[in-house]
Formats: C-alpha cells, sequence, structure tokens
C-alpha cells in the first residue's frame, strides 16, 4: 500500500509542478515582448544606406504594430513576406534574437534605371526587375522616358544606359534618354537645343565617334541651334534636321546629309580619347 501511496504522491506533485511551469512559462512569455528591430543590410553604398531607412518606413505600415508586441505572437515569415510584396528588395529574411528583437536582414534591390512612363515612375534593375518607387527612397541612375507595354521593355534600354555609363564622354554629355513611339532612342544632352537619334541598341561605337564628328565639326560651324535632332543612326551618315523649317534661298544650300564612309569617320575622329 505504501508503494501505491508514493507513487501517486509523486504524480501529483508531477502534475503539481507541470501546472505551476505552465503558468510560470505562460506569464514570462507574456512579459516577453518585442524591444525593437534590427536591419541588417547586405552591401554598402547608396542604395544600401537608402534600403535601411526604407525597410523601417514600410513596416511602420505593417498590420499589426510588432514593438512592444508579444514576441511569441510575430510570424517572421507574414513580415518576411510582407516587405516581399513591395518588389524592393531581392532577399528578406526575419528571426527573433536572444535579446528580443526583431532581425530583418535585407539584400536591396539595386536600380540601373530610373523610369518615367506617363504618370508612372519606377526603377529597374540589370536583370529587368520592376522597383516601385517609393517616397523617401531615391537613388541617382540615369533617367527613361517614353511609352512602355509588354512589347516594348524599358531594360531594353539597358545596353544604352551600361555603354555611357562605362565612357566619361558620354556620361558628361548625356542627362536623359528618351525613347520615342517609333522605338528610336534619343539621347538628351545636358546641352538644350537639340536631341541625338541613336535608333537602335546596334553598333554603339561607331555612333559614339559620329557624335563626336558632329560636336566637333559640325555644330561649332553650323551653330548650336541650328538644328533640333543629330541623327546616327543610319551607317556611315550624320543626318541635321533643322530647327528652322523654312525653305533655304541660298545659292549653294546646305546638304543636311552628311555622307562618311565608316574608315573617313574613324579618321575624322582618331585623336578623340574611345572612353
Amino acid at each position: 500500500m505504501w508503494k501505491q501511496a508514493i507513487k501517486w504522491s509523486l504524480l501529483c506533485l508531477l502534475i503539481a509542478y507541470v501546472a505551476v511551469m505552465f503558468v510560470w512559462s505562460n506569464a514570462q512569455a507574456s512579459r516577453n515582448v518585442c524591444k525593437g528591430i534590427e536591419v541588417v543590410i547586405d552591401g554598402n553604398g547608396q542604395a544600401a544606406a537608402i534600403t535601411k531607412e526604407n525597410v523601417m518606413e514600410v513596416l511602420s505600415g505593417y498590420p499589426s504594430p510588432i514593438v512592444g508586441r508579444q514576441l511569441y505572437q510575430i510570424n517572421t515569415k507574414e513580415v518576411g513576406d510582407y516587405l516581399m510584396g513591395f518588389n524592393n528588395f531581392e532577399t528578406v529574411g526575419c528571426i527573433i534574437t536572444s535579446k528580443g528583437n526583431l532581425k530583418v536582414s535585407v539584400t536591396p534591390m539595386i536600380p540601373a534605371i530610373r523610369v518615367f512612363d506617363g504618370d508612372k515612375s519606377y526603377y529597374v534593375n540589370k536583370d529587368g526587375k520592376t522597383m516601385t518607387a517609393l517616397p523617401g527612397f531615391h537613388v541617382d541612375v540615369p533617367i527613361v522616358t517614353g511609352k512602355f507595354s509588354g512589347r516594348r521593355r524599358p531594360e531594353s534600354v539597358l545596353p544604352v544606359v551600361n555603354y555611357i555609363t562605362a565612357d566619361s564622354l558620354l556620361t558628361n554629355l548625356v542627362g536623359m534618354i528618351k525613347v520615342a513611339d517609333n522605338s528610336d532612342i534619343l539621347l538628351i544632352p545636358r546641352i538644350r537645343g537639340h536631341v541625338i537619334n541613336i535608333g537602335d541598341t546596334s553598333r554603339l561605337d561607331e555612333k559614339k565617334r559620329a557624335i563626336v564628328t558632329a560636336y566637333r565639326n559640325i555644330l561649332p560651324y553650323k551653330g548650336w541651334e541650328t538644328y533640333d535632332t543629330i541623327s546616327v543612326k543610319f551607317r556611315g551618315q550624320i543626318v541635321a534636321t533643322r530647327r528652322d523649317k523654312a525653305p533655304l534661298y541660298q545659292e549653294h544650300p546646305i546638304e543636311e546629309i552628311a555622307d562618311i564612309e565608316e574608315d573617313a569617320l574613324n579618321a575624322a575622329v582618331d585623336s578623340v580619347p574611345r572612353n
């Protein structure tokens, strides 16, 4: 009988211990609240610095408060999915630290261009992924304007953007890129008064040499306000469209199309640096 009594006594003590621990753990859990948010950015530079502020701004709009909330009520996966829904991040990871903070690790999506498409504005990265242009998120990247659709995508201009950013002369010259309705790519120079039509993304080295020829050998003599468009889209030609469309009454009209063989074009700008 005494053995049975000991067994029942031990069982009662075990049940009491479990009950006490359950109550204690619940009381502890109710006191364990999120003390803060830590943001860790994979990378550095302008985009990384802005992304850290961007994460905090986005989380301020999370459906339920995070800081001060009981830790067991915070679903880290839901928080990560919420951040990924803003498509400004390549990857997002969320964990609860031993200090009671929500730690958010983010790989930012690095913009390659800023697109202005009608009343829409967004960023595009090197892989063609679109990023929302959120207030407070601004990165100094080339600007591309135009009307884009499923068949005409803004990332199609990236070869031109990459070529310009790798060339100091063109970087200083070009202020904006515009894709016209007929899909011609127009370079908008920082020098106001004309645009440069390069057509498509092919033969960029040749087109750069033609641009240099126009700036060195044509515009200084014909006048910087004479033409509204300088076209280098055609092989071996520089086509200048006059700003004044009135007919010219001259004994020797100026030829608007300068036919230049490729070898001659190379020779004309042989002394011009390629970068």
